[in-house]
């Protein structure tokens, strides 16, 4: 997608300099940073401490990462502790994993000598395999809100609601949530996107961010307001995204998607989740049983990092000095609160039944 005119992917490899390039996420809204990563402890430290962040994004961060890993030292000790370190990162969502798993089978049955190049092709391949599914993702979605849009006055736009950010920069490129909003936008149906601002984090400001620079009607909300706009129907439809999806359907994704589930089904409202296929975690089935949540530091509560009057980025205090937290970073929404799954072949039900119609390779 663009920033300021020109494209971006949220990373990509710089030939000339022979690294990574990352778009440096913690700044964002309020600033536009490159981060160039140098050493696998750089790699281990943007995914830990969310330089970069969203499922689909951290999967090919990784795959990179071990790219850095084994272009520095092939063999098959450095092999395992990068694998080791890159999946300590962060426990939840599952395209970590996945993407190291997959660099891991790849990699081993070649001969040291050549897996630097191999491990750099595999990474390129998994980005670019991202952005694909992201746009396939869209195309799908695309017609649930062409849909909506069919039944509405001339002019008036079909109101989306969202949670977290599960944008073009949670991603490769295109987002998921956010892919069928920038198409539909793209196709000239008018649209209007309620943000949630998703504490602890405010993520929100990334979407809010993404969208005002395609130029697409939003406005930023708190968390407790979207049942209340959902009350009053002015919400057709709610997209998230997910971080990980059991076999089964239930859903785990950023904290309170959960809430916007109970909400949509309280009020009639179709609630679906955009979901790339390497966040479905084939072997778990009971999401709020088996899935773990990462629990994040105390300091994502108690502060909040914004713009002062004089323009510069400063964080502060929010809450008594000595006060407790709690922080849980995801919850799962079940699959009977889901109305349907935008995958990168299909929208299919929430259930095993409608994973394995779509995947059938995978059951």
């Amino acid at each position: 997608m663009k920033v300021d005119g020109h494209h971006y992917r949220s990373l990509w490899w710089d030939l000339e300099k022979e690294a990574l390039q990352i778009i440096d996420q913690r700044w964002l809204p309020h600033d536009f940073r490159i981060e160039q990563l140098d050493s696998l402890q750089d790699y281990c430290v943007a995914i830990k401490d969310m330089h970069v962040r969203g499922a689909p994004l951290i999967g090919a961060t990784a795959a990179y990462g071990m790219a850095f890993a084994m272009r520095q030292d092939a063999g098959d000790a450095n092999m395992e502790q990068a694998w080791q370190l890159l999946n300590e990162t962060r426990p939840t969502a599952i395209n970590l994993r996945w993407a190291l798993d997959r660099c891991k089978a790849a990699l081993a049955p070649l001969p040291p000598e050549k897996r630097g190049a191999a491990a750099l092709r595999l990474a390129h391949e998994i980005a670019d395999e991202d952005v694909d599914i992201n746009r396939r993702i869209g195309e799908h979605g695309l017609q649930l809100i062409r849909d909506i849009a069919k039944t509405k006055p001339d002019g008036e736009p079909v109101r989306l609601l969202t949670h977290c950010n599960a944008g073009w920069i949670a991603t490769v490129d295109w987002g998921t949530a956010t892919s069928p909003m920038y198409q539909a936008h793209n196709a000239g149906i008018p649209i209007h996107v309620w943000v949630d601002e998703t504490r602890p984090r405010n993520q929100g400001a990334l979407t809010s961010w993404e969208l005002g620079s395609h130029g697409i009607p939003h406005s930023y909300i708190t968390d407790n307001a979207g049942g209340h706009l959902m009350q009053h129907g002015l919400v057709d439809l709610v997209i998230t995204g997910t971080d990980r999806t059991t076999r089964q359907g239930d859903v785990c994704n950023k904290i309170g998607t959960y809430l916007k589930a109970l909400a949509a089904k309280d009020n009639n409202v179709p609630f679906y989740v955009a979901l790339p296929s390497p966040t479905i975690d084939w072997r778990v089935s009971d999401g709020v049983k088996e899935i773990p949540i990462e629990d994040r530091d105390s300091r994502e509560v108690t502060h909040v990092t914004g713009t002062n009057s004089a323009g510069e980025i400063s964080t502060v205090r929010v809450t008594p000095e000595g006060t407790g937290t709690g922080n849980p970073a995801f919850d799962v929404t079940p699959n009977r609160l889901v109305t349907g799954l935008i995958t990168e072949r299909g929208i299919c039900e929430a259930s095993a039944t409608g994973l394995a119609s779509l995947f059938p390779e995978m059951v």
